[in-house]
Parts: structure tokens; sequence; C-alpha cells
């Protein structure tokens, strides 16, 4: 599932964005803090990361996959020592500054799709949940990179 925007910023800036985990909850849905585990930074660099949804919160840890500055950030996500998500941004360069395409891969074995996740989150339907979240997510990301300074 992936979903896209223009955004009226360089890629740079963008990408600069996306890859401060501890302040994405600015822009992300479903997104409440993260922070870094250790002080690396890139690919092999692990944070941690709380979620809400409604009265729901839980946590999970992430691993960077991607880190192409101005081109590509990614990570795995687990929960519970399971492998559940891949979330990626990546960026290309626009006549009007860049497009950016969000994307998730669902990875969760079917007893997590069945039973856990739907107890911890309270999301039954998670592919539509994602969905409405990642376009709320782009039209948040883009008026935060098109701010004024």
């Amino acid at each position: 599932m992936e979903r896209s925007v223009d955004i009226s910023a360089s890629p740079e800036a963008v990408y600069g964005l996306v890859s401060d985990v501890a302040r994405q909850s600015r822009f992300v849905a479903e997104s409440t803090d993260a922070r870094w585990l250790s002080s690396a930074r890139g690919v092999g660099a692990r944070f941690r990361a709380g979620n809400r949804n409604g009265l729901f919160r839980w946590w999970t840890t992430a691993e960077v996959v991607l880190a192409e500055p101005g081109r590509c950030f990614a990570y795995r996500v687990r929960s519970f020592g399971s492998l559940v998500a891949e979330w990626r941004y990546d960026i290309e360069e626009s006549d009007l500054g860049c497009r950016v395409t969000e994307s998730t891969r669902d990875l969760r074995n079917r007893l997590f799709r069945a039973v856990i996740a739907p107890v911890g989150t309270g999301v039954v339907d998670r592919e539509s949940h994602n969905r409405a979240n990642i376009e709320k997510t782009l039209v948040r990301l883009k008026e935060l990179a098109e701010a004024p300074s």
C-alpha cells in the first residue's frame, strides 16, 4: 500500500523531516513519540516508538533498513519481538520540489494479525486503517515541510 504527495520543498529538507524519528509525531498520524536507542543513525540504528489509536496505546521497536539522504528512509517494526511492518518514504525530485511516496508492508504472522494486534491496538482492519493514516500523514508532512521557517 502506498500514497504520494507533491511537496514544495527540497528532497533534502523532506528527508530531514522523515528521518528525524524523535520528531515524527508532528506529522505521523498514529505516532505519539519516539527515541533513538543509541547514538548511531542510519542503517542498523534502532528506535522505540509510541503509538496511539483512541484509548489504545502501544510501543514498538524499529530498525532503519534504508537511509539515503534526499532519496529514501525506511524501517522495519517489531512488536513483542515479532516483525510486524515495514514503513518507507521514497523521495523524488520534481518541478515543484519533490514527490514523497509513503508505503507500508504488513509483515505480521497469522496469530499476530488475527488476535494480538486487534486486542493491543483496537484495529481490526489494519489495511484500511493504514491507508487513512498514510493520507493524514502526507497532508501533515506537506504542511510542515511547506511552512515558513
